[in-house]
């Protein structure tokens, strides 16, 4: 372990250098916040520019940075006060949505979780629960994610790996079995199937007499950065964001505490995009759902307090804070005067967060453990409403129970012993912290105009031009080259990896966790067995009615129901709507 210090185990975190006037370039000059950051440090020690600590002075999306900020670096004016900032729970909400924090709720602890089958997934669960987990976050593995039953050949191999596998509704009576849906708040991350996953959860509902006005959780739903980032696609873009402002039209009347889409910049860090890139691309997306939803002439504020947003919290420490921050203020300030929202809660800016999947390495995995708390406190410090902390062995296989029990304990030593949940923004007025939370305001900026410039002023059709031109993929591509590069050449400092690679320690033995090879098999088994006992010409009649009314461009969250009431699949579902919308084909970026 750690012989080859050319062997990275993350190559994700993309970094952009700047010239003098700030402008993002490829060349070998650096962002700057004013002329005072561009002074020499008299301690390099090397042509790389790394002192004699091995601290280059650069933040992880590029930024150069002083050795130290004051007053003179921010305006300390009561109108910046209120325009830029305000009190916690204050408009415009840089610091905070919430005017007490955590002192009124703590975040959510979410962990994501989801292996073989749904009973395996359940039981799981269950574990969580029991160790204090107090949200619900579903992985799938990727025939779910991509439309596919689990008896189809481009399923082999992948049916429970990643993920739970789910074909019917039969699977998810057993994910829940046990679970009180009206007690516990529920995440799934899916995206080009998402209409088909909200609607099936809310007939399990039904069936169990739950009211669905009380269902809470998240459906990420977010098909755009599959686009720009993730490749999980189904259909093309258009036909995409019709069946997302479908579900934006039926939960807004039915299950009005439900996250009808969850905007995900995690995918797009995960690729290898910077925090600004992140950023940028993040909130383009959501207002690009906001404008959806208002072409088909919904009220804004009939489902914008429903959008939320899911971030990373990489190893940057200030860098995230202020990203979180700078979030905030700029969807307020977009959902106010932009588009005209009335309701403060269309103003309010709601995420949850992942520590970096990327920041882990095979390499020394105890490690991961210090990068997991310290970028779980940046979220918590940048004012998350839920958490997720990564366990130590995820570079490795799926988490242990051993991992997932510390990823947990994490997060409740953060919450009930440092005390950093007793004070809202504790951070805020920091020089350095503010002056950072407004260069990524800035550096956003500059790529909302690009974005709008090709849209003709409208982020919808700039975001849907862009993923036309692979605009958002070379712009994390090339970040991404840029990360990896200056890892390799010793500029970037990964413990473990290029660095302190301690060959004579040791190895670090742990349990690690295995999934059972019959998994596949077993499930392709409860599969044909629920398509024997099912009525296989009410199923096409289903199916044919679903189709017709995708022609017609009607809600299909109606006719989706029926097929799934009947155990229609997902692939047969999804197959119906490939025959009226086609398939997405990816073009070439480079």
């Amino acid at each position: 372990m750690g012989k080859n210090k050319r062997e990275v185990a993350t190559d994700c975190k993309g970094v952009f250098r700047f010239d003098e006037m700030g402008e993002r370039n490829e060349g070998n000059s650096v962002g700057v916040f004013s002329g005072a950051d561009r002074e020499v440090d008299s301690r390099v020690v090397d042509g790389r520019g790394i002192d004699s600590r091995g601290i280059d002075g650069k933040s992880l999306s590029g930024f150069n940075l002083k050795e130290s900020y004051s007053w003179q670096d921010v305006d300390t004016g009561i109108d910046y006060y209120v325009r830029k900032l305000g009190d916690p729970g204050v408009y415009p909400f840089t610091r905070g949505i919430h005017s007490n924090m955590y002192r009124g709720k703590l975040w959510t602890i979410r962990q994501f979780s989801g292996f073989g089958r749904a009973e395996d997934t359940n039981k799981r669960w269950k574990f969580l629960i029991e160790q204090g987990q107090t949200g619900l976050s579903t992985a799938f593995d990727m025939p779910t994610l991509m439309g596919i039953d689990s008896d189809s050949p481009l399923a082999d191999g992948e049916v429970g790996v990643e993920g739970v596998a789910i074909d019917t509704l039969a699977d998810l009576e057993k994910l829940f079995d046990g679970i009180p849906l009206d007690k516990i708040s529920v995440s799934f991350t899916i995206n080009a199937p998402a209409i088909w996953l909200y609607t099936m959860y809310i007939l399990l509902a039904k069936m169990r007499r739950v009211d669905q006005s009380c269902l809470r959780g998240t459906i990420q739903n977010d098909i755009l950065k599959e686009y720009h980032a993730q490749n999980e696609w189904i259909f093309p873009p258009e036909p995409s964001m019709k069946l997302i402002v479908d579900m934006f039209e039926y939960s807004s009347q039915f299950t009005p505490r439900f996250n009808i889409i969850s905007v995900s910049g995690y995918h797009i860090r995960e690729a290898g995009s910077d925090a600004v890139q992140e950023l940028a691309f993040t909130l383009a997306d959501g207002f690009a759902y906001v404008e959806a939803g208002m072409r088909r002439r919904l009220d804004v504020d009939s489902f914008a307090p429903r959008i939320s947003f899911f971030f990373n919290c990489h190893i940057d420490f200030f860098e995230e804070i202020a990203k979180f921050r700078a979030a905030r203020r700029i969807w307020a300030r977009y959902m106010k005067e932009k588009y005209g929202a009335k309701n403060p809660a269309s103003w309010k800016l709601r995420f949850h967060t992942q520590t970096a999947g990327c920041s882990l390495t095979a390499q020394q995995p105890e490690v991961n453990i210090i990068r997991t708390t310290i970028e779980a406190l940046a979220a918590v410090l940048g004012g998350t409403q839920s958490l997720h902390t990564n366990s130590f062995d995820e570079a490795i296989s799926l988490p242990s129970e051993l991992a997932a029990r510390i990823a947990i304990r994490t997060q409740q030593v953060i919450a009930y012993e440092t005390g950093v949940a007793n004070v809202a923004d504790p951070l805020g007025g920091s020089y350095f912290v503010e002056k950072l939370t407004d260069k990524m305001e800035e550096e956003t900026e500059k790529y909302f105009q690009r974005i709008l410039d090709m849209g003709n002023g409208s982020f919808y059709d700039g975001v849907l031009e862009g993923i036309k031109r692979g605009f958002f993929r070379q712009e994390i591509a090339r970040a991404s080259f840029e990360f990896q590069s200056r890892v390799e050449r010793g500029e970037r400092i990964i413990v473990g990896v290029n660095a302190f690679t301690d060959e004579e320690g040791g190895e670090f033995s742990f349990p690690k966790f295995k999934l059972p090879q019959s998994i596949g098999e077993e499930q392709k088994k409860f599969l044909a067995q629920v398509k024997a006992r099912r009525d296989g010409r009410a199923v096409l009649r289903s199916l044919a009615e679903l189709k017709s009314a995708a022609k017609k461009g009607e809600n299909l969250i109606p006719y989706i129901e029926s097929a799934i009431k009947e155990y229609a699949t997902e692939g047969e579902i999804m197959d119906s709507l490939k025959e009226v919308y086609g398939e997405f084909i990816e073009l070439k970026s480079f």
